[in-house]
């Protein structure tokens, strides 16, 4: 059992957690609680690491079976220590460290056969949780992320995407107008929603391609939109000039998928 809240497993666990920069250094990110640390496993990954209590055990003992299985390393940990690196208000005893998940072998190529979303400069941990959430529960094949969007495997977007994380295609592109242009030359429609000067998503007839979904605050770029294929809006009937990012991005994924 490991008792001291300054062992080095435990530092790095509870640093992991925390910092954005380490996840990215390490190659490494985190999954708490029973249901995120099985998806992983159940997902096909193995944990790197998997800390647990001794009350976690007797109450989930399936589950924790099923884990440490397949877990590389593991260590019971004591509740003090647990606490160091629980990020929930409720912990349930299981934590696991993860590798960074190789998925650009699956968004190797994107055509218009396929749905995508891609997302720039989505800053709210809690909207991009739920964006990646509701797109696998819909069906989306993969999602593209600009490079100054928040960190996809930070704590609350693991958690908010409920295991969607572990299985849903995703790419990360530190020059997304670049990768846009490209997708353009290959032919693939890429469409870019707006409040202004846009066709209402109601009425456009989607066969595939790429939606792009912008900044909660700003929406996307001019250098974004200038580059889109068509520009969509969602019509509002109400007095309120917005949606919430993650509302508005489940309507759009919606109307391309209907």
């Amino acid at each position: 059992m490991i008792t001291s809240k300054d062992n080095d497993i435990v530092r790095n666990a509870a640093k992991l957690l925390k910092s954005s920069k380490h996840r990215k250094t390490a190659r490494q990110f985190t999954a708490e609680g029973v249901r995120l640390c099985r998806d992983g496993v159940r997902s096909g990954y193995k944990p790197a690491l998997f800390l647990y209590t001794c009350d976690a055990v007797g109450k989930y003992k399936d589950a924790y079976d099923e884990i440490i299985a397949v877990s590389e390393r593991s260590f019971e940990v004591s509740r003090a220590v647990f606490e160091r690196i629980s990020d929930t208000k409720s912990p349930q005893g299981f934590f696991c460290v993860f590798n960074i998940l190789d998925k650009n072998k699956k968004m190797y190529r994107i055509d218009n056969q396929n749905t995508y979303i891609g997302l720039e400069n989505i800053q709210d941990p809690s909207n991009m949780g739920t964006i990646l959430r509701t797109a696998e529960a819909l069906g989306i094949d993969g999602v593209i992320l600009s490079g100054d969007c928040c960190d996809v495997y930070s704590p609350k977007v693991v958690r908010g995407s409920m295991g969607a994380v572990f299985r849903l295609p995703f790419t990360i592109k530190e020059n997304f107008g670049e990768y846009l242009r490209e997708l353009l030359s290959q032919g693939v429609s890429v469409y870019g929603s707006t409040p202004y000067d846009a066709e209402d998503i109601t009425n456009v007839k989607f066969t595939g391609g790429v939606m792009l979904i912008g900044n909660e605050g700003a929406g996307l770029t001019q250098e974004t939109l200038a580059l889109c294929t068509a520009k969509v809006r969602i019509p509002m009937r109400g007095r309120a000039e917005s949606l919430n990012a993650a509302a508005a991005a489940g309507i759009l994924m919606w109307e391309m998928l209907r």
